[in-house]
């Protein structure tokens, strides 16, 4: 008998990620183009570096404050008022280890067995595997495709509400698709949010990466300050953090024993050193986070161009996030398509249908690359398409 057989349910049946399937298959290969997941080329800059280092030669290696170091929750209220535009005392940030731990806290303090969730898709698969995890049900919403990209109506959400749904999942940019929801969808959102009593646990980790102005509109735009609302956030893609895994909360000072509670239930915080890094990314970084939203932007062009120009793929550019989610003609299998694609294209992607309800004729790829590089993976992908 199996062991596997004697373990929680809710363990047992975790989905293996569709994403690193094809990363697995592809990374031993030589010459492969790794676009499939969700981070950049460029290492951590070196001013961040220095400061975790630096941290940890002055012996910065025990227990520390598990709503994160003071300096860092300043700097964080620092960086909310630089570009939010919004006064928030450091009582509403509580850092965390990864932005994946920032989504399971904010599942477990809002929904559990017996309850709903519901969250756009397709979608980033580690949300809904979480809250399947944690015992709550993950209910899709899908998004559509049309000439005018990536679309979603709000009324999709009032009818999939019902007496068990706790909170939505709000990503926006979205990974996958570059969705972004305006000023007036996020307000529609929180009317909905309101009127039923719901949490919002609002994703705007791809805020920066926004093609058509200084930011993403955000739920800190249309909220008050007693909204049921909680933010999660990382430091990997603003500041090319990937493996440091720190991210970090943003909710009421209300919540915070309980937060600090579950922080200390899960991993007792984030190391120190780590988080010297953090304060100097936020402090020192607004310069890298533009030099590479212009790169992103410049990438997104290249690719799109290239890619549209054989005349048989499906796209629209995307408005925010360094995703390009594409369908190709005659392709329905995007699975096994992005098999394919790395052992004759050499290049690498995430099959959409690692992505759930609506995904599944699409391929992923991340252009948070070096241009050449995104220049020869479009060259590529274009000859393989026209090829089939």
């Amino acid at each position: 008998m199996s062991l596997i057989q004697h373990l929680r349910h809710e363990a047992a049946v975790a989905p293996e990620s569709g994403i690193v399937a094809v990363m697995n298959h592809g990374r031993k290969q030589e010459g492969v183009i790794p676009l499939w997941a969700g981070e950049g080329d460029l290492p951590t800059p070196e001013f961040i570096r220095a400061a975790a280092g630096e941290g940890l030669d002055n012996g910065e290696t025990f227990y520390t404050w598990q709503r994160g170091i003071p300096e860092l929750r300043q700097a964080l209220s620092d960086y909310y008022k630089r570009h939010f535009s919004v006064d928030l005392p450091v009582e509403h940030f509580y850092v965390t280890g990864s932005g994946m731990q920032s989504i399971q806290l904010a599942v477990q303090a809002t929904a559990g067995t017996g309850d709903e969730v519901i969250y756009l898709s397709p979608a980033w698969p580690n949300f809904a595997a979480a809250a399947a995890i944690g015992g709550a049900t993950p209910v899709a919403v899908t998004q559509d495709f049309t000439g005018n990209g990536w679309t979603f109506d709000p009324q999709k959400i009032r009818d999939a509400i019902t007496p068990k749904t706790k909170a939505l999942f709000i990503n926006t940019p979205s990974n996958p698709s570059g969705w972004t929801a305006d000023v007036e969808t996020l307000r529609e959102m929180l009317a909905i949010a309101r009127q039923h009593g719901l949490w919002i646990i609002a994703d705007e980790i791809y805020a920066h990466f926004y093609y058509g102005a200084r930011r993403a509109p955000s739920f800190l735009d249309v909220m008050d300050p007693e909204d049921r609302i909680i933010f999660v956030n990382s430091f990997s893609k603003n500041w090319a953090m990937t493996g440091w895994r720190v991210g970090w909360l943003v909710a009421h000072p209300s919540l915070g024993q309980t937060i600090e509670n579950l922080i200390q239930y899960s991993t007792s915080g984030v190391a120190q050193f780590m988080q010297r890094g953090a304060v100097v990314a936020l402090n020192q970084g607004d310069d890298f986070i533009r030099s590479q939203v212009e790169r992103a932007h410049k990438a997104r062009d290249i690719l799109c161009a290239r890619l549209a120009a054989t005349g048989r793929v499906h796209l629209s550019p995307p408005a925010g996030a360094f995703y390009l989610m594409f369908g190709i003609e005659g392709i329905s299998d995007s699975y096994r398509a992005a098999f394919d694609i790395v052992d004759q294209a050499k290049v690498g992607l995430a099959p959409g249908t690692a992505f759930g309800d609506g995904g599944g004729a699409f391929l992923r790829l991340c252009f948070a690359r070096r241009l050449d590089e995104i220049e020869t993976a479009a060259d590529r992908l274009a000859e393989w398409i026209r090829s089939r």
